[in-house]
């Protein structure tokens, strides 16, 4: 008799609180990351209202720090959206790489975790999928993943928006803003054109970071996909 594994008992409601406990310890670098956001649109003398409206509609943490930054500049329109697609245009790729184990989910839920969707939800996903190819309600960890963040992100932002006077300088909190993405390149470096493009990424954003309204941060995103795809077509 083959006894039942946790995998064949679980449930959407489990998974789903599978996919919330899993993003715990990546929240500790998400709140300072929020709350660092909050700060910044207040002291940048955006409105209260702009400030939590752009988090909640937006929710990209790099695209809203740049908006606001550029917003700020008085940066003329194109460029802010500019920057903002370029900057999210990753979405496009981890949506192709996440929708295949998506089935179980209606359009409407599409669409719910879609909006939801992150750098860090996604990152843990799509190594527990590889993980754990076979294991059902996939699309409810995805959730999981996705709300703990979303919620999180909110919460925090309202905090950076509400206490950041009263935040001392010294907790130098905007640290964690590139740790958290450190910690989300580094294991996705697993192959030589990933390497080559975020070392020519790297350093074209510190050569070109004098251009005016953060253009140094298109530059090199467009530089590090160039190299990518050059290394990996020369690869095959």
């Amino acid at each position: 008799m083959t006894l039942p594994t946790a995998a064949n008992n679980s449930t959407p409601r489990s998974t789903f609180a599978a996919g919330l406990r899993a993003m715990l310890p990546i929240l500790l670098g998400v709140v300072p990351f929020a709350t660092i956001y909050g700060v910044t649109a207040v002291s940048m003398n955006l409105p209260t209202d702009i400030a939590l409206g752009m988090s909640v509609v937006v929710f990209a943490g790099a695209a809203q720090l740049v908006a606001t930054q550029l917003i700020n500049d008085g940066a003329p329109a194109f460029v802010i959206l500019l920057s903002t697609l370029v900057i999210n245009l990753r979405f496009m790729m981890y949506s192709a790489s996440i929708a295949p184990h998506l089935g179980e989910f209606s359009l409407k839920k599409k669409s719910i975790v879609a909006y939801m969707l992150s750098d860090q939800a996604y990152a843990m996903s799509i190594t527990e999928f590889n993980r754990k190819p076979d294991a059902p309600h996939k699309a409810w960890f995805f959730a999981g993943a996705c709300f703990a963040l979303w919620a999180t992100w909110q919460v925090s932002t309202a905090v950076g928006v509400f206490l950041g006077a009263q935040i001392p300088a010294s907790w130098a909190l905007d640290f964690a803003i590139p740790l958290t993405f450190m910690a989300l390149v580094v294991p996705a470096l697993t192959d030589k054109p990933a390497g080559l493009a975020a070392l020519a990424a790297g350093i074209t954003a510190v050569i070109a970071d004098p251009l005016p309204f953060n253009l140094g941060l298109i530059v090199a995103a467009l530089t590090g996909i160039v190299v990518g795809l050059v290394a990996e077509s020369r690869a095959k």
